[in-house]
């Protein structure tokens, strides 16, 4: 048996990193955060962020969700007035002429038991303020009881807690890679300088980057992570409260006064330049702006402030990958679409596994194994 866990390394400054890196404080353990640029720099700071279990998935996927939105609700209930962090329903429709396909995602919601009402345009305005009825589909389906959150908020947030219970962080690290020594993970080095940051253990939760790490040990994990893109509008008098998730926009309030809004239907016209950075036409992020103000009230005049592009984290299978890795003894890896509505149960979770050994059988679906076998 492995001595006990004193000390690990958490590679990667997203929810999930900085999530799991606060739960292994709380348990007694040193950690050393490591991240290649800025927190909050990749996936997660470009995230819609939608706390949901919407739609048809299997139960263990439903109910791990289902447990990260209770987490995210007691962080809510301890201030209600954080304007980062909202339960105020999302609303979802389907293009013209799909109206059974909405049906039967209302069905299988049902059959979860999730809270879940099949409306047509003239309801919505009882339900939540500001949606253009003219917009929504014939059916459409309102979930009172999801949200959003503003994961770079949520980070400055937890990382005040790390700070305050001796967590080490180190910033703009540059690329780095696990160390294994007889087998077993024993820190991570950078590409750059060299630098070793030691540990009993190591946590990789690098977002779309996660695959290429452990792929460096021989590990294959299989990756469809796209590349997407995230708008924030300037401040604007919208009054919207829900999320809106339709055909041509996703779109969610945003701190400030501000919008957030995102799609797929523009992926083609991303391109990535010779420096690993990506790039779009302005008139695509105009587009997808006037298409989610069409979705508001009054149709207010958005402009961007800001977007931001880079891959989106989504596994070969689209489940999420949680645990250690066979091949790597003390090497865990956390590495999903769904990091928004998972940042806090996946953190808890796994950062138990690690520190006792025990695996949590919530995650017994997600085992990083699969791929190899």
């Amino acid at each position: 048996m492995p001595p006990p866990i004193q000390r690990v390394v958490v590679l990667g400054g997203g929810i999930l990193g900085v999530s799991t890196a606060v739960h292994l404080l709380r348990g007694g353990a040193g950690v050393t955060l490591v991240t290649e640029a800025e927190l909050a720099s990749g996936a997660s700071g470009r995230s819609l962020s939608w706390l949901n279990s919407a739609g048809e998935r299997p139960d263990p996927y439903h109910l791990l969700r289902m447990a990260g939105i209770d987490r995210y609700r007691t962080l809510f209930a301890a201030d209600p007035s954080r304007d980062w962090l909202r339960f105020d329903g999302a609303l979802y429709w389907g293009r013209a002429g799909e109206e059974e396909a909405t049906r039967r995602r209302h069905s299988a919601e049902k059959r979860h038991g999730y809270d879940s009402h099949l409306v047509a345009p003239a309801q919505v305005g009882s339900l939540t303020p500001r949606v253009n009825p003219a917009a929504v589909a014939p059916q459409a389906i309102f979930n009172p009881g999801e949200g959003w959150v503003s994961l770079p908020h949520l980070i400055e947030f937890l990382i005040e807690e790390f700070k305050n219970l001796g967590g080490d962080l180190v910033t703009h690290a540059g690329k780095a890679s696990v160390v294994l020594t007889d087998g077993r993970a024993t820190g991570v080095v950078t590409a750059g300088t060299g630098v070793k940051y030691d540990g009993d253990a190591v946590v990789v939760a690098c977002g779309p980057q996660t695959p290429e790490v452990v792929a460096a040990l021989g590990i294959t994990i299989e990756d469809a992570s796209p590349v997407s893109m995230l708008v924030v509008t300037k401040p604007v008098e919208h009054g919207l409260r829900t999320v809106l998730n339709t055909p041509r926009a996703a779109v969610r309030p945003n701190p400030g006064n501000t919008l957030a809004a995102d799609h797929d239907w523009y992926e083609e016209a991303i391109t990535e330049n010779a420096d690993g950075s990506y790039s779009i036409p302005e008139p695509v992020v105009k587009e997808l702006l006037d298409e989610a103000a069409q979705l508001i009230e009054g149709t207010p005049a958005l402009e961007p402030a800001s977007w931001k592009i880079g891959r989106k984290p989504i596994p070969g299978d689209g489940e999420p990958v949680f645990g250690e890795l066979e091949q790597a003894a003390g090497c865990f890896v956390a590495f999903t679409h769904s990091g928004a509505t998972l940042g806090l149960i996946g953190g808890e979770l796994l950062a138990g596994e690690v520190l006792t050994g025990d695996r949590h059988p919530m995650l017994e679906s997600f085992r990083p194994g699969r791929f190899s076998r």
